[in-house]
């Protein structure tokens, strides 16, 4: 698919990733909604890329589509969409102060998992009814898992499980929605420079980066939306999820 003149919609675009892929998009000539619930940041992101910011929860249904209705109403249906909420709390099941308490847990799940769930199936019931572009595609998905689904160390216990359910939802939906000629994929970052990872002292950051078999950094954001961009343009990209982790397998600790 070409991206110039196509609405798109990205989740979690106020920061990191999802920042970095709204750039590209507005570059390669997208009309871009930023939906995020730090509305400031997003804001900020939205007068960069000339798009527009909407608060949304994405765990939240009627919010969301509400969200979905709006960006709608402001560029037309989004043929674009990528999914980059996402949480990433460290704790053990079961730690000095005992089991992880459930509600942790959950909101994890809810918000990776769910949330991605939630702001792909508005995604796909909007983009059905859609004329069809020349190739014969109505749209494109694309859902942010992780290495943690494959390799998730002691402490991700809950953010391994929702990327883990990430990877497992791409190849149902791409199969579901190939009659209609919406293509699904995922990406699985490895060690990414986010504000997740930002939040570390830089010697765990430093060694987090050697411990890269090659190159020997932490992943940019910009190689991300790199990537998205390749998947959105290359049609034959299907029900696939594609490491980008410069061949990183995670120990585990």
């Amino acid at each position: 698919m070409d991206i110039k003149g196509h609405a798109a919609i990205v989740t979690g675009g106020a920061s990191g990733l999802g920042a970095a892929t709204a750039r590209m998009l507005a570059a390669a000539g997208a009309k871009v909604a930023i939906l995020d619930v730090n509305q400031k940041a997003a804001a900020e992101v939205a007068i960069d890329v000339e798009g527009i910011s909407i608060h949304c929860d994405v765990t939240n249904g009627e919010q969301t589509e509400q969200a979905f209705a709006k960006a709608a109403a402001d560029h037309g249906v989004a043929r674009i969409v990528i999914n980059c909420a996402g949480v990433g709390p460290a704790k053990r099941i079961v730690g000095r102060d005992g089991p992880m308490p459930l509600e942790e847990f959950a909101r994890v799940v809810s918000i990776n998992l769910i949330g991605t769930f939630n702001a792909l199936r508005l995604a796909a019931a909007a983009m059905q009814p859609l004329a069809t572009l020349d190739d014969g595609e109505r749209g494109i998905i694309i859902c942010t898992a992780s290495v943690a689904a494959y390799e998730g160390q002691i402490g991700q216990a809950a953010y391994a499980a929702s990327k883990g359910g990430v990877v497992g939802l791409i190849m149902p939906a791409a199969r579901e929605f190939a009659q209609f000629g919406i293509r699904v994929n995922g990406i699985a970052p490895g060690i990414f420079s986010t504000p997740m990872l930002h939040a570390l002292p830089d010697a765990a950051q430093q060694s987090l980066a050697a411990s890269v078999p090659f190159p020997k950094l932490l992943g940019q954001p910009p190689q991300y939306a790199a990537l998205v961009r390749h998947i959105i343009e290359n049609r034959y990209l299907n029900g696939e999820v594609i490491r980008i982790d410069g061949a990183l397998r995670m120990a585990p600790r």
